[in-house]
């Protein structure tokens, strides 16, 4: 499945960046029981975080286009902790914490940026239940902010 995951990313224009290092006192992947529990990722573009609030400096388009710059994230995470995104069974649950306004109200629609991703990345393996909330300020600034629940199958 890496190859694919590969030839997908070619295929979109994209490619995984270097998996990030915590900002804090955490770890970024706990596997346990089959399942890969992934730290919040935050926005990444040419090695700067994306930041800006969604309803006020960041368009809709900007916002998810950052939720997708989280979903590589979370990829990058997931093969550098696996070595190989062949283990991957299905993203079970995406949650998707956008920056913004007490007025802005697509945050569903923010976060289809990272949910498209991963469908368009595993096929029917990356469709997953979903939580996207608004709130009113991220890590270091970031517009948008993901964390992963996914499950993983070792004996390949």
């Amino acid at each position: 499945m890496t190859d694919q995951i590969d030839r997908k990313l070619a295929d979109l224009g994209l490619e995984l960046p270097q998996a990030a290092a915590p900002v804090a006192s955490y770890t970024p992947i706990v596997e346990a029981g089959g399942l890969l529990h992934i730290s919040g990722q935050l926005p990444f573009k040419d090695g700067q975080i994306i930041t800006g609030r969604l309803g006020d400096d960041v368009s809709l388009e900007a916002g998810q286009e950052a939720a997708r710059a989280c979903g590589l994230m979370l990829v990058a995470q997931i093969k550098q902790h696996l070595g190989n995104l062949a283990h991957v069974k299905r993203v079970v649950k995406l949650g998707v914490f956008v920056n913004s306004t007490p007025d802005f109200t697509d945050q569903p629609k923010v976060a289809n940026g990272a949910s498209d991703l991963m469908t368009a990345l595993f096929g029917d393996a990356g469709k997953h239940a979903r939580s996207a909330v608004g709130v009113a300020v991220l890590p270091l600034g970031a517009a948008v902010e993901v964390d992963a629940i996914v499950e993983i199958e070792r004996s390949l």
